[in-house]
């Protein structure tokens, strides 16, 4: 194999025997979404049910099956104290009654958290196997991750022939590592969801902003997959970006994204997440032009503003009149996190000729809730102040906050509304002396 074969035997083990040592009130940190690790995951939680464990601090982001079935499994919420730095669909249930704790942040500073905030006893992730050189890769999650896996008293690697190898600043050696388990099995997928024919509207509007030459950010969900249905007829886009999607592999084998006016890392796809289905893992493996970096430098504002044409695209939940966005509340109760959202929103307007698009659907609840509100209830979190609003898009059009003053703005946030709210909020904003 290599020179550093018997490195890696002497240092292969159980899961069982990998989390043997954790103690009592110890911290760990895992992968982020595909990469969970599940066979140390459950080997922890096994231990936690065994009463061998108990009193540990689990760190997480947007927690998926592996890590919700597992060590945030509610039997065991007594015994492990569970932290999120977002929150999702399997685990908002535990946040609403204090089972988790949503610890807020904007996600290029997780790794500052992570590095400077914290005593992280353990990190545990999914890795790609280990090449000649002696070097597994963080495959689909950089992220926090790394970061974390030099800053922590062991590092626990869950090896997966599944995970794709990626470069950029993506390697973890194996003189970083402690333990090593062997466990291959099929990746989470995360195909997005079906497309709405709001979404094609949505989609439509923003690929016509979008010019040749752009380097994008995309989301994740049906309005960003739309987009790139839309940019088939593009040239030379670039990506940089939060999370990488199955979207943006139709995109660079069709040619459109290749990366050469890139001004930054140029004819590379940047990325710290990936999230997808398997044909996308097996493109991004051991793919040259595919590369990963820490959170706390693909999502740093400076660093985004140094793409020329940077275009950012992100979803919210709702806006009020003058422009404040929220993407993270519903219902008075924490439904996401903050996330990257600000990180590009900031970064993409501070580039040479960037814009920056929060997207929505104009109604909820099947037409009969508009998204656009006079003014937002109290305690509703601001996820994007007005300040930093750039464009805001749903099915009725497009309105730039930019440079307008608060009449202007109340009356480009009403002309893409619902037209059946289109009165009712132009008296609300009488009524708050906005117009």
């Amino acid at each position: 194999m290599s020179i550093y074969a018997d490195a890696y035997r002497r240092k292969l083990t159980t899961p069982q025997k990998a989390v043997s040592r954790i103690k009592n009130g110890d911290t760990i940190v895992h992968g982020l979404t595909i990469a969970e690790p599940p066979a140390l995951l459950n080997a922890v939680a096994d231990r936690v049910r065994g009463g061998s464990l108990r009193d540990i601090n689990v760190y997480s982001l947007m927690p998926l099956a592996h890590a919700s079935d597992s060590v945030l499994s509610l039997d065991l919420a007594d015994r492990v104290h569970s932290h999120s730095w977002f929150v999702s669909g399997r685990t908002r249930g535990l946040v609403d009654v204090g089972l988790q704790y949503f610890i807020p942040n904007y996600f290029h500073q997780i790794p500052r958290l992570c590095r400077d905030y914290m005593k992280i006893d353990y990190t545990v992730t999914t890795v790609s196997p280990m090449d000649n050189s002696g070097y597994f890769s963080f495959g689909t999650a950089n992220d926090f991750t790394s970061t974390a896996a030099r800053h922590c008293r062991k590092m626990i690697v869950e090896v997966n022939e599944n995970m794709p190898r990626v470069f950029g600043d993506s390697l973890l050696h194996i003189s970083e590592v402690d333990t090593i388990v062997e466990n291959t099995v099929p990746l989470p997928e995360m195909p997005p969801p079906p497309s709405k024919p709001e979404d094609e509207k949505i989609g439509r509007f923003i690929a016509e902003m979008i010019p040749d030459g752009a380097t994008i950010q995309l989301g994740f969900g049906g309005i960003p997959n739309a987009i790139t249905r839309y940019l088939k007829s593009h040239k030379d886009l670039g990506i940089h970006t939060e999370l990488f999607g199955p979207g943006m592999v139709d995109l660079i084998q069709s040619g459109v994204v290749n990366g050469r006016r890139k001004t930054l890392h140029s004819r590379k796809h940047v990325f710290t997440v990936a999230q997808g289905v398997k044909s996308m893992y097996d493109f991004m493996n051991d793919n040259p032009a595919m590369e990963s970096y820490p959170v706390s430098y693909v999502n740093e504002p400076s660093v985004i503003a140094r793409n020329d044409r940077m275009i950012s695209i992100n979803s919210i939940i709702e806006v009020d009149l003058t422009g404040q966005c929220n993407a993270e509340f519903l219902g008075g109760r924490q439904f996401s996190g903050t996330g990257g959202q600000l990180d590009y929103v900031r970064g993409a307007f501070n580039a040479r000729d960037g814009k920056s698009f929060l997207a929505f659907y104009s109604t909820a609840k099947k037409g009969e809730v508009s998204r656009i509100v006079p003014r937002f209830k109290r305690g509703t979190a601001v996820t994007t102040p007005r300040m930093d609003t750039h464009f805001l898009v749903t099915e009725f059009g497009v309105a730039d906050l930019k440079g307008k003053s608060t009449k202007e703005r109340v009356d480009a946030i009403i002309a893409i509304a619902h037209p059946k709210f289109r009165e009712k909020l132009f008296r609300e904003a009488e009524r708050l002396y906005l117009v």
